[in-house]
C-alpha cells in the first residue's frame, strides 16, 4: 500500500502563507496524479488541487485559483501545496492524494478517482 504522509499545518492570521507537504513511500509516485483535498467543519471533502504525473498539467478549484500553487519533487516523493493569501474559508483539513498510473496530462478532480488518501493535516486560518 502507498503511504502519504502530510505535513506543514498550522494556525496563520488572514492573508498569511503555510506551505503544505506530502511525502510518498513506494516506488510509485513518479507514475501517480497527486491532488489535494480539503474538509472544513460540517462539509463535504472537496477538490482543492491536482498535479498530473510529469508536473506539467495543473488544475486547481476556483475557490483557491491564483493564491494556491501545487508542486511536485519526484525525485523526493514529494508534493507541495503552497498556499498564499489565506482566508478563514479555507480552515479545513487537508488530505493528500494519490492516483496510481495516472495520466501525465489529465488531472483527476473527484474523490472517487483516487486510490490512497492521507491522515490529513489541519489549516486553521483566523479573521
Amino acid at each position: 500500500q502507498v503511504q502519504l504522509v502530510e505535513s506543514g499545518g498550522g494556525l496563520v492570521q488572514a492573508g498569511g502563507s503555510l506551505r503544505l507537504s506530502c511525502a510518498a513511500s513506494g516506488r510509485t509516485f513518479s507514475s501517480s496524479t497527486m491532488g489535494w483535498f480539503r474538509q472544513g467543519p460540517g462539509k463535504e471533502r472537496e477538490f482543492v488541487a491536482a498535479i498530473s504525473t510529469s508536473g506539467i498539467i495543473r488544475s486547481y478549484a476556483d475557490s483557491v485559483k491564483g493564491r494556491f500553487t501545487i508542486s511536485r519533487d519526484n525525485a523526493k516523493n514529494t508534493v507541495y501545496l503552497q498556499m498564499n493569501s489565506l482566508k478563514p474559508e479555507d480552515t479545513a483539513v487537508y488530505y493528500c492524494s494519490a492516483k496510481v498510473e495516472g495520466s501525465p496530462l489529465y488531472t483527476p478532480r473527484r474523490v472517487y478517482e483516487y486510490d490512497y488518501w492521507g491522515q490529513g493535516t489541519q489549516v486553521t486560518v483566523s479573521s
